[in-house]
């Protein structure tokens, strides 16, 4: 007698069946990881654009603006387009024809919303940040547990929130939960 090889129906519907269950329970948390790494990838991005604008003022002896901007110009208030650094030597908080443009990221992502406190970073000869900042970075559906920030001290340091509660909400420098 020749022997089958092979599943028969029944084996296929039930293992089936059971990657289905499993894909059930994983997809959720695969996509809550893809978002929280887009987020941090995001504020650290933002994160160091900051930290090199206020280290090129103090090499540069120079005032320093970091802004967002859709013509790479002209420093707008929204916080999602692209992001420029300049020496700003006139003090206009507009990158004129003589002045360079440092460096620049892209617009934030279309998941993604960044805020800021105020519509530009000014670092001075010093490292010194003409005002106290904070950006908040929270993902389109507006849950608190994406969120993250960064504080932008008067002395020019940068932080980053963290959870040092352990409940699963970022708290930005002053100990405030994030909220978006």
């Amino acid at each position: 007698m020749k022997q089958q090889k092979g599943v028969t129906l029944v084996e296929l519907m039930v293992t089936v069946s059971i990657v289905a269950i499993i894909l059930a329970f994983v997809t959720p948390s695969i996509q809550s990881i893809l978002i929280k790494n887009r987020i941090v990838a995001e504020i650290n991005e933002i994160s160091s654009l900051i930290q090199y604008a206020r280290h090129h003022a103090i090499d540069e002896q120079a005032q320093v603006v970091v802004c967002p901007s859709d013509d790479y110009s002209v420093c707008t208030e929204d916080w999602n387009k692209p992001k420029i650094v300049f020496i700003d030597s006139d003090d206009n908080e507009i990158r004129g024809e003589d002045e360079e443009l440092l460096v620049s990221v892209s617009a934030t992502s279309e998941t993604s919303l960044m805020t800021n406190t105020n519509d530009t970073i000014k670092f001075s000869e010093t490292g010194e940040a003409n005002l106290a900042n904070e950006i908040l970075l929270c993902h389109k559906d507006k849950e608190a547990k994406y969120a993250r920030s960064l504080s932008i001290t008067l002395q020019g340091r940068v932080k980053m929130s963290t959870d040092s509660d352990k409940d699963g909400v970022n708290e930005n420098a002053a100990g405030t939960p994030l909220s978006c």
